[in-house]
This record gives structure tokens, C-alpha cells and sequence, in this order.
């Protein structure tokens, strides 16, 4: 049972505010172009991770 709350609002919004940031911004930085496209592409993969999460998420107890 997927938790569409976590995946829709954090792990999407934070796939787009990544990609924006590496995608967008960064190639308009001159000095500090390295660092917002890291920070960009580690926003990207925390969103990946949160929807990876919200997919395995059950507020049941799993039980074996």
C-alpha cells in the first residue's frame, strides 16, 4: 500500500526543484556553478529516495 502523500508532496516536488536547480540555474552561476548543480542534483536523488520510500510505506506493522 503506497503512501501517495509522500510521494506527491515531497518526492515529486523535490525531483522538479533538483532538476531545475542543475538544469536551469546552475549553467547561469559563474562562481558557484559546481556547488548549486551538486546541491540541484542531491535535492533530485532525496526525491528519488522519497518516492521509493512512499511507495513501500504501510501504516500496518508487517508482520511475518
Amino acid at each position: 500500500m503506497a503512501s501517495k502523500a509522500i510521494i506527491v508532496g515531497v518526492g515529486i516536488p523535490m525531483i522538479i526543484v533538483g532538476a531545475l536547480m542543475a538544469w536551469l540555474w546552475a549553467p547561469t552561476e559563474v562562481y558557484f556553478q559546481n556547488q548549486v548543480e551538486l546541491i540541484g542534483s542531491t535535492i533530485g536523488i532525496l526525491g528519488v529516495i522519497f518516492v521509493v520510500s512512499g511507495l513501500f510505506y504501510t501504516k500496518e506493522p508487517v508482520m511475518h
